[in-house]
């Protein structure tokens, strides 16, 4: 398979020690098979009905799928402002920038934050309501 950017031969390694992708020696990038970039969010955030939808407001590119040679559409992840390149053709996978693995793992790193902070905000509620309920039964 060649890079989509730059064309260069991608080569297989092991991304953190965990999954095993496709990178590009030139420009940096990688392209993860559909189910890597789930690993990829895994590493920070296993949580999936809390991630939110995945692809927003798709659009073709001129860039070609490593795998097919379809046009690889480009995407907003997750409505951040962080747009990613798919395979719409045959879902074969994700196209990453260079420098943009980190940045989904730091938006994944912030949705899991906010997530335990709104877990932690129910349970103060709660315990408030439940404490005004037996104030009230006590009258």
């Amino acid at each position: 398979m060649n890079c989509p950017k730059c064309t260069t031969e991608l080569v297989k390694k092991f991304y953190k020690g965990m999954i095993q992708i496709d990178a590009c020696p030139n420009c940096r990038g990688m392209w993860l098979d559909f189910a890597e970039l789930d690993d990829l969010e895994d590493i920070v955030f296993e949580e999936d009905a809390h991630k939110g939808s995945l692809i927003h407001f798709a659009s073709k590119t001129d860039f070609a799928c490593p795998q097919c040679s379809a046009a690889l559409h480009e995407f907003q992840y997750r409505l951040y402002d962080l747009r990613l390149d798919y395979c719409a053709e045959g879902n074969h996978g994700f196209w990453l920038d260079a420098g943009e693995d980190e940045r989904v793992m730091t938006l994944m790193n912030k949705r899991a934050q906010d997530n335990k902070r709104k877990e932690n905000a129910e349970t103060e509620w709660k315990l408030a309501l439940q404490g005004m309920h037996s104030f009230f039964r006590k009258k």
